[in-house]
């Protein structure tokens, strides 16, 4: 029972910040396969949520925006657009991981309208590309990620 509440906290961190699971599977002293596994099951738990609800939040932020008389225009938001039209849903999925969230990166995939099915395709191999290099890095350098947790 114990091991599997090990478990537990790399997969909740995994679904709202992609490097998190790494870094909390090290910390707990997980082996790499299962801080990958998590890690990733973590993302596209959020990812399989999100893709239903991304609309709905997007609306949401939008009418929060407005009702506190937020810019919509950002730098963050200008990067993402900038990353959609280059790369389309391809780029969206590939930078989720390193620059956005599960959450976010889903959300922005379903505002622009991509279908749930393609979104959870690529975010899956992105989340499996992804998840393999950043807990092989962060385990490749143990010492150094302990030392900021």
């Amino acid at each position: 029972m114990e091991e599997l509440l090990k478990y537990v906290p790399v997969f909740l961190i995994s679904t709202v910040k992609f490097i998190g699971g790494p870094l909390a599977g090290v910390s707990l002293g997980l082996s790499y396969l299962e801080t990958v596994f998590l890690t990733i099951l973590g993302m596209m738990t959020s990812v399989l949520v999100f893709s239903y609800f991304g609309r709905q939040v997007s609306r949401w932020c939008s009418a929060y925006r407005r009702k506190h008389q937020k810019p919509v225009f950002s730098r963050k938001s200008r990067r993402i657009v900038r990353i959609w039209r280059n790369f389309g849903v391809v780029g969206v999925a590939f930078f989720t991981p390193l620059l956005l969230t599960p959450v976010f990166g889903t959300v922005v995939a379903a505002v622009f309208g991509v279908p749930r099915r393609r979104i959870f395709l690529h975010m899956l191999w992105s989340g499996i590309l992804w998840g393999f290099i950043l807990t092989g890095l962060v385990y490749r350098f143990e010492k150094i990620a302990l030392q900021y947790l």
